[in-house]
């Protein structure tokens, strides 16, 4: 079949194959061009001797019978030059898998509304009797247009060569196309490409083990259809009750895929080009006449149009020196067409030489010679010194009192200057300016001192009491209090990112301050140790503690079950809604062993403590940790 078909062949005297995107197992997928409908479709191709020819035959027969706009419907399935072609309607967006190979999983809510489109698309095949038979994350796009479209609808199954597919299979799949959405790990039936989910002792490991943030409800359906056992109580046996859960979790559908169709991405399948023909020549069954010059057909941008065959109509093969004469153009701009009266050497003025020669620039003026240095006295007159004044006329020119007004050369044509002593100035004497600023400086060193001398004398004075007041000094009569236990009258746990919030055991919160060692509180287990960035998505969880009323606390001490466990300890006067509420912490430590003191340099006053576990012990192979007894002094 490799020599059968080729690039601007026309299958069936109808589909023009354009692009072939794949090739396996003998089969060949190509995007092609209707040109009765003039539109793009997708095409299938195995060779009529194969052995997957009269399921996918019959494949395409059952899956035409479904109508659904979610799904990619079959459009022609025939047998022609002894091959089998398939032709479905062609879909321009993302897959599923591509959306996780580039931007990882995705949120909760965008998961299940994806999935629910997915399972309302196989609930109406189901009543049809039909199917899918690989429902896997590269069959689910969801298009340009925010719509989500089901791709080889018992199609794709029969070209893997697989059995008619069953509505159990399916159900299944479907749910592991919602934990695959959320957690990017595949956990269905069907082969996938994405990375397979991991799993503990036979079962698929929930996916709130696998991603921090899953919401609750998402974790309980995707374990029950999953990971079936005799407890699940809700029913979700179909696709149409897969499909209904989901839609009660999403709330509004529409405004889900609005959201969608303003943030999707390039489509990884390309909507190809359209392609234009000559009037009349639609469908070609016989070769028909052409005009003289024959219509182009419009490319991606950056490659030239390509005529059509004027006797056939189909795209030519590209040669070699056709591909050298695009990548040398593309790389060109502005090149004139040299035939062309409006662009060619007529109006190319800026080529031309030109006649006159351009006028030579101004000559350099030499400037004028000035003296080095100033012209000696007349006898028994003293040095001049030029001072210099802004010009009265406003230009901001410096000119020399008494000179030529050329502000450099006071002297030059000025003659004497007229007698009085404001024309003399007194020359300084050497060392002056020393002399007063070194006076300053002793001067302000002395003030310095006299003013901490008085303040020391006044400091002294003031705080010893006369020996016969009978006063005792407060800070050597008090003696240092010893910090005690404070009575907690409350606690509750703190998990601000879980689904739903703080359901962190909240039943066990009061073990920890009962007064016995032997009961406890623990968290839930992870898969990641929290705080582990980027792989946890939750920065840690804890307890609030209520004392009643404000206290000034020195420390607390935290008994741990297990070790090595990281905690922070928060003091304040309200109790924290959020991660952000948190601030910084009043003090941090690890308990290498059972017990974590953390004492405070000063005492802080609050009513509310919260104990922050930000890195949790290994337990089996998941993360918890343990709290027995916590104790806070003040």
């Amino acid at each position: 079949m490799s020599d059968s078909i080729r690039h601007g062949d026309v299958l069936a005297n109808r589909y023009l194959l354009i692009d072939l995107l794949s090739e396996s197992r003998g089969g060949r997928f190509w995007r092609a061009h209707d040109r009765v409908l003039s539109r793009h479709v997708a095409l299938h191709v195995i060779p009529q001797d194969d052995e997957r020819a009269a399921g996918l035959l019959d494949a395409a027969k059952r899956s035409a019978t479904v109508s659904d706009r979610r799904l990619l419907r079959v459009l022609d399935a025939d047998i022609r030059d002894e091959l089998v072609y398939v032709v479905n309607e062609w879909g321009a967006g993302t897959s599923l898998d591509v959306m996780l190979a580039n931007d990882g999983p995705l949120s909760p809510r965008r998961a299940a509304w994806i999935t629910s489109e997915v399972g309302a698309a196989l609930a109406n095949a189901h009543a049809a009797d039909v199917a899918h038979g690989r429902l896997v994350p590269e069959n689910v796009l969801v298009d340009h247009s925010g719509s989500v479209r089901v791709i080889g609808l018992a199609v794709d199954a029969a070209l893997q060569g697989l059995p008619d597919g069953r509505v159990s299979t399916d159900v299944v799949d479907l749910a592991g196309v919602l934990y695959a959405a959320m957690t990017g790990k595949w956990p269905g039936i069907s082969r996938s490409g994405v990375p397979s989910a991991p799993d503990q002792t036979g079962r698929v490991l929930r996916p709130r083990k696998v991603r921090a943030g899953v919401p609750k409800v998402l974790d309980e359906i995707c374990d029950e259809v999953l990971n079936p056992y005799a407890e699940h109580t809700h029913g979700l046996n179909s696709a149409a009750a897969l499909a209904t859960a989901l839609r009660e979790f999403v709330g509004d559908s529409a405004t889900m895929a609005a959201q969608e169709a303003a943030s999707h991405r390039e489509s990884t399948l390309p909507a190809g080009p359209a392609v234009s023909y000559p009037p009349g020549s639609l469908p070609v069954t016989q070769p028909v006449s052409r005009p003289e010059t024959a219509p182009v057909s419009t490319h991606p941008v950056g490659h030239e149009p390509t005529e059509l065959d004027p006797q056939t109509g189909d795209l030519p093969e590209p040669d070699d020196a056709s591909r050298a004469r695009q990548l040398e153009l593309e790389t060109q701009a502005g090149i004139p067409d040299w035939d062309d009266p409006l662009t060619g050497p007529a109006d190319l003025s800026w080529l031309e030489k030109r006649s006159d020669p351009p006028p030579p620039p101004p000559p350099l003026q030499e400037p004028a010679a000035r003296p080095l240095f100033a012209p000696d006295p007349p006898p028994g007159e003293p040095v001049r010194r030029p001072r210099y004044l802004t010009d009265s006329s406003g230009s901001g020119e410096r000119v020399a009192e008494g000179g030529n007004g050329n502000g450099y050369w006071p002297w030059e044509n000025a003659g004497p200057p007229p007698p009085g002593p404001d024309n003399v100035e007194p020359e300084e004497v050497p060392g002056r300016n020393w002399l007063r600023l070194a006076g300053v400086i002793l001067a302000v060193l002395l003030l310095v001192l006299a003013v901490l001398f008085a303040f020391n004398l006044g400091r002294d004075s003031g705080s010893d009491p006369p020996a016969d007041s009978g006063q005792d000094d407060p800070t050597t009569s008090a003696p240092a209090q010893e910090p005690k236990p404070v009575q907690i009258v409350g606690a509750e746990a703190f998990d601000p990112l879980g689904d739903p919030p703080n359901d962190e055991n909240g039943e066990l919160v009061p073990n920890v301050y009962d007064g016995n060692p032997t009961s406890q509180w623990h968290t839930s287990s992870y898969q990641d140790n929290i705080g582990d960035r980027p792989r946890s998505l939750k920065p840690g969880v804890g307890l609030i503690l209520d004392l009643g009323e404000a206290h000034d606390v020195r420390a607390v001490e935290v008994a741990f079950d297990t070790a090595p466990t990281t905690a922070q300890v928060f003091v304040g006067d309200s109790a924290p809604g959020s991660v952000d509420d948190l601030g910084d912490p009043t003090g941090e430590g690890t308990a290498d062993g059972d017990l974590l003191t953390l004492e405070f340099e000063e005492p802080v006053s609050g009513r509310y403590i919260t104990v922050w576990l930000t890195s949790l012990p290994p337990d089996r192979a998941d993360f918890r940790g343990v709290i027995n007894e916590i104790r806070v002094l003040a």
